[in-house]
């Protein structure tokens, strides 16, 4: 209890001292002919830039658990765009992973924008199909997979000039900053927990989350090499349905504070819209933003070294859970696409 008090009263706190250094997009800044993919897109802020990007000319895919055909029918209306589609995934399922992977791959879907944002945080320790914890799981290797797939079949195309990159947005958080060091002695390791710990277990998904970005981007976009960019924020405290899990006599408390001192979906989504599709942000590779204010992420997510342990330790899970047979793309993927990381 002391821990969740300790996370309200710092969101309480950022959400008072916000200071935007960057504008919100404006509304003319469009994306039309774009496609741009988000996952956990039928709730929360997965959602609101689902309704903006849309609203901004993208053909959206909304990748979502369960389907949530009425989120999809919100997201139309709301963006007043028919250029919106579901797509199933269950992110928690490394073969639901591979299932959309095999699908936007068979259909000859090329990206543009690609938003990580799903996340959770559940009350007590999960076990996934494959036997890993379910943050583990949705916040770092379902995107690890995604990203290494898109690559490989040419679902995301690295560009020759950065200004024509296609970009990947990572929806991270920045309590990766309160989180221990990686275990890489460990690493993907089912770890049990309760209620007392998840709020520390989630600090340490998003810090394996945060360092797999910034290596990422820095794979990515070496010298020489076609350019992916990739960039990744905290969108601040969210009232959202991720307190859904909150012990029950805590609810009263939580969800109050969460209504009135949290930002709406629609504002948190701003960071997220403005590394989608601002001029500026695709000229370069890297940026993390905490709302609108870009900052450095912590020291352990940026360190080379960890990045190096991170992306190795990592290839070892990914070769385990890699399907028998991906088949051939259905077209030659173009500059860089096959690109081995």
């Amino acid at each position: 209890m002391k821990k969740l008090f300790k996370v309200l009263h710092k969101a309480v706190r950022d959400r008072a001292a916000e200071r935007p250094e960057i504008e919100p997009l404006a509304d003319f800044v469009r994306i039309d002919g774009k496609t741009c993919l988000v996952t956990g897109a039928n709730s929360g802020v997965g959602k609101a830039v689902a309704i903006d990007l849309a609203r901004r000319g993208g053909h959206v895919l909304m990748a979502c658990r369960s389907g949530h055909p009425e989120a999809g029918e919100e997201v139309r209306a709301a963006s007043r765009s028919d250029r919106v589609e579901m797509l199933r995934v269950d992110l928690s399922d490394m073969r639901s992973v591979h299932r959309l992977c095999d699908e936007l791959r068979d259909r000859g879907t090329v990206l543009d924008i690609g938003v990580l944002n799903a996340g959770l945080m559940p009350r007590r320790a999960r076990r996934t199909a494959q036997g890993f914890e379910t943050m583990f799981a949705v916040h770092f290797l379902a995107n690890r997979i995604l990203v290494d797939r898109w690559l490989r079949d040419g679902t995301v195309r690295p560009a020759d000039r950065i200004e024509e990159a296609p970009r990947i947005v990572i929806v991270s958080s920045d309590a990766h900053r309160s989180a221990e060091p990686i275990d890489f002695d460990r690493f993907g390791e089912f770890t049990d927990y309760g209620v007392r710990d998840g709020i520390r277990h989630y600090g340490a998904s998003k810090l394996v989350l945060c360092t797999y970005a910034t290596e990422l981007s820095r794979r990515l976009n070496r010298d020489g090499e076609g350019h992916v960019v990739v960039h990744s924020l905290c969108p601040g405290p969210v009232n959202t349905a991720i307190a859904r899990e909150a012990p029950w006599f805590l609810k009263p408390l939580v969800v109050p504070m969460m209504r009135f001192f949290f930002l709406t979906p629609e504002k948190a989504a701003r960071p997220v819209s403005y590394l989608c599709c601002a001029d500026d942000a695709g000229k370069r590779s890297g940026i993390y933003l905490h709302m609108l204010r870009e900052k450095r992420p912590s020291e352990h997510a940026t360190e080379p070294a960890n990045g190096a342990r991170l992306w190795q330790a990592s290839a070892a899970l990914l070769k385990a859970q890699a399907p028998p047979k991906l088949g051939a793309p259905a077209s030659p993927p173009a500059c860089g696409a096959k690109r081995r990381l």
